[in-house]
């Protein structure tokens, strides 16, 4: 489209904004932390709650800047470049990241990606609504390799938790956070 030069600069960054979609911001309820802790503690990233794991490349190394996904390619029992808390790989985080406009690879813009990528997969107004079910983790199977499918095993035939533990892990993160949340207090986030 051809402007005006004569045309106002506030005329022009108002339409900039309306072609620009809102960032989107998932609310961190305390059913939410605990899936995001599950999902942690499903990748082997959890070290108790600390910011240690949103370091954390694929085998347990590290890395040190959270300016931008680190994209090191780590050879162990398998081959990847998963890094962070939730282990993204290089292509699921430019995914995430362009369309939550996120700058970094900061913990609190990993948290909103993985919240993201639950979203994406349609379970997360079900957790929401129902916690962190069977049926949910093996939709998030398809995302976590670490998160077991009904039948119990990997999505991706690599190691996974039991369906039982990873639920354990969740009420007692629901328990640790005092949450008296009900399932209507959550849908509405």
């Amino acid at each position: 489209m051809l402007r005006n030069p004569a045309e106002p600069a506030a005329a022009r960054v108002q339409d900039a904004q309306q072609v620009q979609p809102a960032r989107k911001t998932y609310a961190i309820t305390p059913r939410r932390q605990a899936l995001l802790n599950t999902i942690r503690y499903a990748e082997g990233t959890w070290k108790q709650g600390s910011r240690e794991g949103y370091h954390t490349l694929y085998g347990g190394g590290r890395f040190a800047s959270l300016a931008r996904h680190p994209e090191i390619v780590v050879v162990k029992r398998y081959t990847s470049a998963a890094a962070g808390a939730y282990q993204f790989l290089p292509g699921t985080w430019r995914e995430a990241s362009r369309r939550l406009q996120l700058a970094s690879f900061q913990p609190a813009n990993q948290d909103q990606a993985a919240l993201y990528l639950v979203d994406r997969r349609g379970v997360l107004d079900a957790i929401d609504r129902d916690g962190l079910t069977p049926n949910a983790m093996a939709v998030l199977a398809k995302e976590w390799a670490s998160f077991p499918t009904l039948s119990g095993q990997s999505a991706y035939g690599q190691p996974v938790k039991a369906a039982a533990e990873l639920e354990r892990f969740y009420q007692a993160n629901l328990v640790a956070s005092g949450s008296q949340e009900t399932p209507d207090e959550a849908r509405q986030s």
